[in-house]
């Protein structure tokens, strides 16, 4: 009897723990799951946005790769319609996104979040987006602390990876030893 007792014990004391774990981690990383749920729903939902976080790709007018300027071209083209748009956005391309079945490209810069849609074959412009989709995403990950305070190598996100990962794990084991623990310890009775 006395070994039962002291089993029941020590499970309520584990128990206990757990709980205060749970709580105190809950509370000091609110803010940072909020965020994470937040952006988290509205990147699962950004292909079905109506154009409001994930702009719509524009058709050029062939998609036969042989009717294509060159890249060059293509680049020269896209830089002149980003100074067009907002001559204070810096103009070094990011990367360029090639859509052969639309017969579009699209550009992408460094240091904003803004992107250029042409016409592969004839450079004309089809579109000049804000990639809101960009934005969250380095919200979600992170990475937006390191794009605005210059940090190399993606060190903040990492970090901030890293704990959220290790919280998420840690509400798991927690959460559901809270909900089992009380279970266990009701059968042993």
């Amino acid at each position: 009897m006395l070994d039962h007792v002291t089993k029941r014990q020590e499970q309520a004391k584990v128990l206990r723990v757990f709980r205060k774990i749970h709580r105190v981690t809950g509370a000091l990383l609110f803010v940072f799951f909020f965020v994470v749920a937040v952006t988290g729903l509205l990147l699962g939902w950004k292909k079905n946005s109506k154009g409001l976080l994930l702009a719509k790709s524009y058709k050029g007018s062939s998609t036969l790769s042989k009717d294509w300027l060159s890249v060059d071209s293509l680049s020269e083209q896209a830089v002149y319609y980003l100074k067009q748009s907002d001559s204070t956005l810096s103009t070094t391309i990011d990367r360029i996104d090639f859509r052969p079945e639309k017969g579009m490209v699209k550009f992408l810069f460094t240091d904003h979040f803004t992107a250029v849609q042409i016409d592969a074959a004839t450079g004309a412009l089809l579109h000049i987006e804000k990639r809101r989709a960009d934005y969250i995403e380095k919200i979600h990950d992170g990475s937006l602390v390191d794009h605005y305070l210059d940090i190399p190598s993606g060190t903040f996100k990492l970090i901030y990876t890293t704990i959220m990962g290790l919280a998420l794990l840690l509400f798991t084991i927690t959460g559901f030893w809270l909900w089992y623990g009380p279970k266990r310890m009701r059968a042993n009775k």
